[in-house]
C-alpha cells in the first residue's frame, strides 16, 4: 500500500492540459468576436444605412490594428508574461466587443472595429508564450494544434450561436452575449493561472519537473537578429506572401460569406445557421487531415519538404474551387463548393502554420516566434483587403460572382509561390539572419 500511495505521489498532475483548454476556449471568443459581425451583417445594413462598399471597409478595419499590433503585443508578453497580457487582452476585446451595441451609425462601427484589432492582437503571442513556459517541447505541438483549434470553433460556432441571438433578441444583442463570454473567461483564468507551472497550487513537483526537464540549466542572451537579411530573406517572403495568399480566401469565410448566402443565396436566418455550419465543419476535419497527412509524409522516405509543400499545394487548389461556387446555378451546390474550398484551405494551413519551425535551426538559434510574427502581420493584410476588394466588386457588378473569383486567383498565385518561390524547407535555411 505504501509502495502504492508513494507512486501516485510522484505521479505528475495533468493540469497544463486544463491549462491549454482554457487557452483553446479563449481563441474561440477571439474568433467569435470577430466573426459575429459577419453573421449580424445582414441585418445591421438595413438599420445603419450602409453601402456594400462601407460593410467591406468595416469588416476589413480590424485587420489593420490586428496586424499593426503583432509585434506590439509580443513585446509585453515577453515583459510582463502570458497570464497578465492575455487577461488584459480577452478584457479589452470582450469591452469593444459589447460597445459594438452601442453603434450608431458607419463611423462609430469603424472605430470599434478598430479597437477590437489593438486587443485581439495579444491572443496569439500570449498563446504561445503560455505553451512554452507550460509544456515541454516534445508535447508544445499537440498544445499549439489545441489552442488553435479555437480558431476554427469560434468561426464554427458563431453562426448558429449569433443567428439564434440575433432571431430572438435582436442583432445587438448578440455583441453583449459573445463580448460576456470573455469576461467570465477572464475571471477563471486569473483564478487558476500562473506565469510558471512551479508557482501553481494544482501543479504537483512532478508535473513541474516534466515540463522543465529539458529546460536550460542557466540563462542566454537572446537570439540577436539581423534584421535587413530576415527582411530581404526570399524564404520569409514567399512564407508570408503564400500565406496571405491563403488569408484572402479565408477571411471572405470570416467576413462577407453569411451576407454572401443571406443575399445572393436566398438563405433565411435559420437557413443560414442550419447550413451555414457546413464549411466550418469541413474545415475543422481538414486541419486534422491536413495535420496528419503531413506529419506522415514527412515521417516516410518523401521527407519534410516533399510534405509540407505537397500538403499545401493541394490544400491551396482544393480552395481555388472558391471561385466555382459563383457560378454554381444551385444554392446547394454553391455551399458545397465553399465547402471543399475551407476544406482545401485547411488542409494547406495546418502544413503553413509548421513552415516557421521547420526553416529555423533548433535551440538558442531559432527565429521560429519573430518568422511566425512576420508571416501572420503579411498574412492579415489580405485581411483588409479581402473584404474590401469583394465588397467593391459586389458594388461595381451586383454579384459576389467577381469577388470568389478573385479569391480563386489569389489561391492559385499561393500555390505557384510555394512550388516556385518557397525553395527547399530546411532547418538551416535562415542560419544567415541569426547574428554570431
Amino acid at each position: 500500500m505504501q509502495t502504492m500511495s508513494s507512486s501516485r505521489a510522484h505521479k505528475p498532475t495533468k493540469f497544463r492540459w486544463f491549462m491549454v483548454f482554457l487557452a483553446f476556449l479563449a481563441i474561440v471568443t477571439n474568433y467569435m468576436d470577430r466573426a459575429n459581425l459577419a453573421v449580424a451583417l445582414p441585418y445591421m445594413n438595413t438599420e445603419l444605412h450602409l453601402s456594400s462598399a462601407e460593410s467591406g471597409l468595416i469588416l476589413g478595419a480590424f485587420f489593420w490594428t490586428y496586424a499593426a499590433c503583432q509585434i506590439p503585443a509580443g513585446m509585453l508578453v515577453d515583459r510582463f508574461g502570458a497570464k497578465l497580457v492575455f487577461a488584459g487582452a480577452v478584457v479589452w476585446w470582450s469591452a469593444f466587443t459589447m460597445a459594438t451595441s452601442l453603434a450608431r451609425g458607419g463611423a462609430s462601427l469603424l472605430g470599434l472595429r478598430f479597437l477590437l484589432g489593438v486587443g485581439e492582437a495579444g491572443a496569439f503571442p500570449s498563446a504561445t508564450k503560455f505553451v512554452e513556459r507550460w509544456f515541454p517541447p516534445t508535447e508544445r505541438g499537440l498544445a499549439s494544434g489545441i489552442y488553435d483549434c479555437g480558431a476554427r470553433g469560434g468561426t464554427l460556432i458563431a453562426l448558429p450561436i449569433c443567428t439564434a441571438i440575433i432571431t430572438a433578441y435582436g442583432w445587438r444583442a448578440s455583441f453583449i452575449f459573445t463580448g460576456a463570454i470573455g469576461l467570465v473567461w477572464v475571471v477563471v483564468w486569473l483564478l487558476v493561472a500562473s506565469e510558471f507551472p512551479s508557482q501553481n497550487r494544482f501543479v504537483n513537483a512532478a508535473e513541474a519537473k516534466h515540463v522543465d526537464q529539458d529546460a536550460p540549466t542557466e540563462k542566454h542572451a537572446p537570439v540577436r537578429i539581423k534584421w535587413g537579411r530576415l527582411f530581404t530573406s526570399r524564404v520569409v517572403w514567399a512564407m508570408s506572401l503564400g500565406f496571405a495568399c491563403q488569408g484572402y480566401v479565408v477571411y471572405f469565410f470570416i467576413t462577407w460569406y453569411p451576407t454572401y448566402l443571406v443575399k445572393e443565396r436566398g438563405f433565411s436566418l435559420l437557413q443560414l445557421g442550419f447550413y451555414g455550419i457546413l464549411p466550418g465543419l469541413a474545415g475543422l476535419v481538414g486541419s486534422w487531415v491536413g495535420g496528419w497527412i503531413s506529419d506522415r509524409i514527412a515521417a516516410s522516405h518523401y521527407g519534410l519538404n516533399f510534405a509540407r509543400k505537397f500538403c499545401i499545394v493541394v490544400g491551396m487548389a482544393l480552395s481555388a474551387t472558391i471561385g466555382l461556387a459563383g457560378l454554381a446555378s444551385q444554392a446547394w451546390l454553391a455551399l458545397l463548393l465553399l465547402s471543399i474550398a475551407f476544406f482545401g484551405v485547411s488542409v494547406a494551413t495546418s502544413s503553413i502554420l509548421a513552415l516557421p519551425a521547420d526553416v529555423s535551426a533548433r535551440g538558442e538559434r531559432s527565429v521560429a516566434g519573430t518568422v511566425a510574427g512576420f508571416q501572420n502581420c503579411i498574412s492579415n493584410l489580405a485581411g483588409i483587403a479581402s473584404p474590401a476588394v469583394i465588397g467593391l466588386l459586389k458594388d461595381a457588378t451586383g454579384s459576389f460572382t467577381p469577388g470568389l473569383i478573385s479569391a480563386s486567383i489569389m489561391a492559385i498565385i499561393g500555390c505557384l509561390i510555394y512550388i516556385f518561390m518557397l525553395g527547399p524547407i530546411r532547418s538551416d535555411v535562415l542560419e544567415h539572419v541569426v547574428a554570431d
